[in-house]
């Protein structure tokens, strides 16, 4: 899709690079000499890099970061989560995705802080290593997806003697940050040092440059809304809905929600757009401008995110995709909600490794769901489905049209970890199979 030319590699690696046929255009990084071989003069609106986009609602994108965006971004990371240069950004996230690449390499360049990680793989394999990373080092800036914090807990502080007092934020974002992981991952490390008002939910997106709002000092917090409410657009507090965390406030941007070209008062559903000197200049090779371009109260530049969302008490709050959004009988559903009671519903169910999407046949529109087996679970096929069934139709009133449970890894994924929806229902989402 980049359609690149040239690769660029280092002499350690350059025989290997070679095997998986690369084109005459490989330059060896450090073998370079002579005039400008150190350095390239740049101007703020020339691309930086190509950050492709997840791919759980559609083909990935290269979304086309320029150099001023990614100062942007950094100075409203610094801000957001006080990172200096007595800071730690220590993680695992890789660098081809924008939270490892902006987290562990560009912001600690920026801020003059230190940087400390791991593989990817070293994490997944013992998720106490990335505790001891950061029990490890002072004054520490971690980020991670929910599912990584899920993990943590699972493995819990081991026999060492863990102490977390000096993790001064651990970010949670790049998919929703579930109430439960929130309380349970405090629950397992509060003993242990880690502090409430270090954990940080927090939004962003690739068009972005990653980072667009977070939770402050305040650490997290969360509402119940009205289920019939939300899915009219409208969020209405209440003690016994289904609970949402906050993602915090902007720093450096301006963010609205949108809806029908008009923003959005406080309480309303829309679409949420973004304005900020952090924002992509467009998809690579592609005639998606409108979605960076939009126009708001005369306004130009505004960036559509695709994000459907809410601002509550002054906090914003993700509840969904317009393109993921399931539509059943006129009701409006989002898959993340069916997901997280299908994933609950038996422990024969991976958590997280869940994907829910819209079908329809000859009954009109309806939804089903498609989830992971945890390997080796001792279970009756028929007493899972129809778990999960119930689990669903008890917490949002919603009969599904199939339940399929496949293999673990069956559920295709991102190369971020996420569940790819889009590539879910084009595998999966025959209902007569």
């Amino acid at each position: 899709d980049s359609g690149a030319r040239v690769w660029l590699t280092s002499s350690a690696a350059a025989a290997r690079v070679r095997e998986f046929g690369a084109p005459g255009d490989l330059l060896v990084a450090d073998e370079l000499t002579g005039p400008g071989a150190d350095s390239v003069p740049v101007a703020p609106e020339s691309p930086a890099y190509l950050q492709y986009t997840s791919g759980s609602t559609r083909e990935p994108a290269g979304a086309v970061i320029p150099h001023r965006a990614i100062v942007a971004a950094c100075w409203q990371g610094s801000r957001a989560y006080g990172v200096d240069e007595g800071t730690t950004c220590a993680g695992w996230i890789p660098f081809f995705h924008d939270m490892g690449l902006i987290q562990l390499l560009c912001l600690p360049v920026f801020a003059g802080g230190r940087a400390v990680f791991m593989a990817p793989a070293e994490f997944v394999h013992r998720p106490r290593r990335w505790l001891r990373q950061l029990a490890d080092y002072p004054a520490v800036f971690t980020a991670a997806p929910n599912f990584a914090y899920d993990l943590a807990a699972d493995a819990g502080p081991g026999d060492d003697d863990l102490d977390l007092s000096d993790v001064r934020v651990a970010l949670n974002g790049a998919e929703p940050v579930r109430p439960r992981t929130v309380e349970r991952f405090l629950e397992v490390f509060g003993p242990h040092g880690f502090r409430r008002e270090a954990y940080r939910p927090s939004y962003g997106l690739a068009e972005a440059t990653v980072y667009v709002a977070s939770a402050g000092e305040e650490g997290p917090r969360g509402a119940k809304f009205d289920r019939e409410a939300l899915a009219q657009g409208y969020a209405v507090e209440t003690v016994d809905g289904p609970e949402l965390v906050s993602v915090g406030r902007p720093v450096g941007q301006l963010v609205r929600i949108v809806h029908e070209g008009h923003e959005q008062p406080e309480g309303a559903v829309g679409e949420i757009w973004i304005h900020g000197p952090n924002v992509a200049t467009g998809y690579w090779g592609r005639g998606d401008a409108a979605a960076f371009d939009a126009t708001l109260d005369g306004l130009g530049g505004w960036l559509r995110t695709g994000d459907l969302g809410v601002v509550h008490r002054g906090d914003l709050y993700v509840t969904g995709r317009l393109k993921d959004l399931i539509v059943v009988d006129g009701r409006n559903f989002h898959p993340q909600d069916i997901e997280a009671a299908a994933g609950e519903a038996h422990p024969a169910v991976r958590r997280d490794r869940v994907a829910a999407f819209g079908v329809a046949d000859e009954d009109g529109e309806g939804a089903m769901v498609v989830a992971e087996w945890v390997r080796d679970a001792d279970a009756d096929l028929k007493e899972v489905t129809r778990a999960v069934l119930r689990a669903v139709s008890r917490e949002h009133d919603l009969t599904l049209r199939a339940v399929h449970l496949v293999p673990s890894g069956g559920l295709p994924r991102t190369s971020s970890g996420k569940v790819a929806r889009s590539a879910a229902k084009a595998r999966y989402g025959d209902v007569r199979g």
